[in-house]
Formats: structure tokens, sequence, C-alpha cells
């Protein structure tokens, strides 16, 4: 498999590059960096093509895309690979609506697979939030945390909302209803059907995430621990070689894994 990794003189750019070459079924065919951008040096420094656009890189002969960039670029690289037909792997965060909705039209036309996280160990949290918050049931408050690096943008982070959304779904509620996004001030006492999500933001830590069920007499944790961008990367190539063969569709990674039934299939027994 051919594939094109967008942004990839970046951190993640980096990482994603590491991956598909340590991979024997994956070809890094090329990458692009934004207009304007170093794309020579990186051709040189790299040893492979990198353009200034997602079409120019497509034309080489890709079959897929990566995509680590930010939300007004992953807009544009979707409308890229629906006129290549090539299907696209985003692991993009803090997709405002806007763009959300460009990434559904385009998963009318190919394969997506979007997910806050890649990481396959932080997409088994997300199953296991979904059991735990079934089990124990609802005399256990819950609170999450997650803890990023200085130069995140967006807060909370896309995996702690899913994580939220996870406890949510599993107790029937929206997570609208029930969020608090942390605390100040005189807050009073703590409703009981609350799920807090608290942001934490420094140094150069990967990604932190955080799950606590809090009844009187004992708690309950689960967590996920990224210590480098290796684990994000590896899972994002992994969705990339998944999608090869499936039809149009929007994906995440509990498809990917097996979690989940594919939209439109019967579920296997």
């Amino acid at each position: 498999m051919n594939v094109v990794i967008t942004g990839i003189g970046g951190r993640m750019g980096d990482a994603l590059l590491r991956a598909v070459r340590s991979t024997s079924a994956t070809r890094a065919l090329a990458g692009t960096t934004r207009p304007g951008g170093p794309a020579q040096r990186l051709t040189a420094e790299l040893g492979l093509p990198v353009e200034e656009s997602l079409d120019a890189a497509l034309a080489r002969g890709a079959d897929a895309v990566i995509d680590f960039t930010s939300p007004s670029a992953t807009a544009e690289h979707v409308d890229a690979c629906v006129r290549a037909k090539l299907p696209i792997v985003i692991g993009t965060t803090g997709l405002d609506p806007e763009t959300q909705a460009a990434v559904a039209r385009g998963a009318k036309e190919i394969p997506v697979v979007l997910a806050p996280n890649m990481s396959v160990g932080m997409n088994l949290l997300f199953r296991l939030v979904s059991q735990a918050t079934e089990v124990l049931g609802e005399g256990y408050d819950v609170e999450i945390v997650e803890a990023h690096h200085r130069h995140k943008k967006d807060a909370p982070s896309g995996s702690a909302l899913r994580l939220a959304e996870a406890v949510a779904r599993a107790r029937g509620e929206d997570l609208g209803d029930v969020a608090n996004f942390g605390r100040e001030g005189q807050v009073g006492a703590r409703p009981r059907r609350e799920i807090g999500i608290h942001a934490v933001r420094g140094g150069d830590v990967v990604g932190d995430h955080s799950v606590l069920f809090l009844a009187d007499g004992e708690r309950v944790e689960l967590a996920h621990r990224a210590s480098s961008r290796e684990a994000f990367a590896g899972g994002a190539v992994r969705a990339a070689l998944w999608l090869a063969g499936h039809a149009p569709g929007l994906y995440t990674m509990q498809h990917v894994l097996g979690f989940e039934p594919i939209p439109g299939e019967e579920t296997k027994p």
C-alpha cells in the first residue's frame, strides 16, 4: 500500500513516517507540507517527495492518505481524496461542526476512518469504560482527567470527550446534559449524575487519560498512558490497511478493531 502522509514535517508526521516505513505492507510514497512550507528541504531530509498540494502527492500513485493536521486542512484533504477516490485515515482532533460535516459528506464517496485517538490501547479503554459503566451502575461518580503537552491547542482532548460519551451512552444520557468541564468557586455539592472532565497542559506529555469511578468505600480507576506518538502512528497505519477494499462510509477505530459491527453488515456470531 502506497501511503501519503499529510503534515509530514510535524511531530506526528515524523512518527507516521517511521510507522509506515517499519510496516512491511506499507510504503511511504510522499508527504505534504503547508503552502509556502519547507517542501524542498523536507524532500532532501526525508528521502521522499514532499508536496505543497495533496492533489500533487496523490497523483504519484497513492493508495491511501493518513491525516493528522488541523481542522481546516483536514476538510481540504478530504475533498482531495474524494476527487481521487482514495481512502483517508483522520486523526486530527478539535474538528468543528463544519469540518465534521465535510468529513461526513466525503464518507459518502470514499471510505474514511475518523477517530480522536488511533492508539489500539486507548480504543480498548473506550470499550472497557463502557463495560465498567454498565457493571458499576449509577452508584458511582465519574471523573475524567486528561493531560497533554503544552502545545496542544484543543481542550479537553477528543479522547476525553469520547470517554465521557462512552459513560453517558452506557447510562442512556446525553453528555451535554451531564458534563461539567472543570470546577471553580462555590459550586455546591456534586450532582449525582454529573460527569466531570478536566484538562491538564504542560511539558511534553504525549497523552494521559484516566477515568475514575468513585463510590463510598472504593474507587475503580481505568487509565491509559501514551509514552510516545508511535502508539497513535501504529494504529493509524493499521487503520489504513484495514480500509483497503471497504465500501465508502464513516468508520472508527472501534470498527477497525472489531469492537463494533460494520454499518450495513450483520453482526457476526
